[in-house]
């Protein structure tokens, strides 16, 4: 018989007869010392014959340091922790400052403020400037006429003749011009031409802006009269701001147009206006309305107005419109004549039938 010494890695039970090896040379496990085995070779063994082998471990990648770790963990050394990887040092979040979301704020309500203070002004001026347009006539023929009316008058003063005068001497019941004498002024002027032609009275205003003719004499006067006039489109287009008839038409004292007027529109939505001069500036009385008893296109129209001190009544073909209260006391001035834009329109026999009592 004769004794075997070996020593044995406990971690993968490999065996070694190298009595010089410490380690494992598997893993690097500390090699432990079995006792000696005592070898009989008659005997029979159950257990199967351990692994003993002096042949080299497989090829496989050095681990100097898990080597190491195990070394020192044979000498009685704590194992190290294992370092964890990390680009940079961790930093602490920033904490944000709420100051620049009150300063946020602040602007936010200091721009509304601001906004709703110039939205304010802005209507008030507006509301200021147009305290006598009619705010529910959305019809462009307004805007055109608001946005080009002129303070001074936009008749020639050689063209309105003073009709004001101070006799008591009684006025006919009737009176009629059929214009078939050159009665009216005629000419070409600022704000427009008028002329005859076959018996007809014609006017043409320019661009942006309204023309009116005065009747000649005091033999045209309106007071507590009814005044009517035959008018009409020449080529059918009618005057983007109307053309009409005019009633208590005087100049003021320093030159100025004062009157009242009934203006239509005759293109593909008949309406009807009355409105006012008072010192040169025109406002608007009553706005544009639409008006079945309107003919469109060439076909003539007879506006008449009515005026009975101070009462003022309108018609058209001889239906009646509307009524208005003469708060500027006009009723001594004398019929008139108005067109706007460049369209031609025509008028025609006009006539003035008053009361019996009415004096110029």
């Amino acid at each position: 018989m004769s004794s075997l010494s070996t020593r044995r890695c406990p971690t993968c039970n490999r065996t070694y007869t190298d009595l010089s090896l410490n380690f494992c040379l598997q893993d690097g496990s500390p090699l432990v010392s079995d006792a000696p085995r005592v070898l009989d070779p008659n005997a029979t063994s159950r257990d199967a014959p351990a692994r003993i082998t002096n042949e080299p471990p497989p090829t496989e990648i050095y681990r100097p340091q898990e080597a190491r770790f195990n070394q020192a963990a044979s000498q009685g050394q704590s194992r190290p922790a294992t370092p964890q990887w990390s680009p940079m040092p961790a930093l602490e979040p920033r904490k944000r400052s709420n100051a620049i979301w009150w300063a946020l704020g602040t602007i936010a309500v200091v721009t509304v403020i601001g906004i709703g203070l110039v939205v304010m002004v802005l209507a008030l001026a507006s509301m200021s400037k147009n305290e006598n347009a009619n705010t529910a006539n959305t019809n462009s023929r307004v805007a055109v006429r608001n946005r080009n009316t002129n303070n001074d008058p936009n008749v020639p003063s050689e063209t309105n003749t003073n009709t004001n005068t101070n006799t008591d001497t009684p006025l006919p019941a009737s009176f009629t011009d059929d214009f078939s004498a050159d009665k009216w002024k005629t000419g070409n002027f600022q704000y427009g031409d008028i002329w005859y032609t076959d018996e007809q009275y014609h006017m043409r205003s320019k661009e942006k802006t309204y023309l009116v003719m005065y009747a000649p004499s005091g033999d045209y006067n309106t007071e507590n009269a009814s005044v009517s006039v035959t008018a009409r489109s020449v080529d059918g287009t009618s005057p983007i701001s109307g053309y009409g008839l005019i009633v208590h038409g005087e100049k003021s004292k320093d030159n100025q147009l004062e009157d009242y007027a009934l203006l239509v529109y005759t293109g593909t939505e008949p309406q009807y206006e009355v409105i006012m001069h008072k010192a040169g500036n025109q406002t608007t009385v009553i706005p544009w309305t639409k008006s079945t008893v309107l003919r469109s296109g060439t076909n003539p129209n007879q506006l008449e107005i009515r005026t009975k001190g101070t009462d003022l009544s309108f018609y058209i073909n001889g239906r009646y419109l509307t009524r208005i209260t003469d708060q500027e006391n006009f009723k001594r001035g004398v019929a008139g004549l108005y067109t706007s834009e460049s369209a031609e329109v025509v008028f025609d026999d006009l006539e003035i039938h008053r009361q019996p009592d009415s004096r110029e």
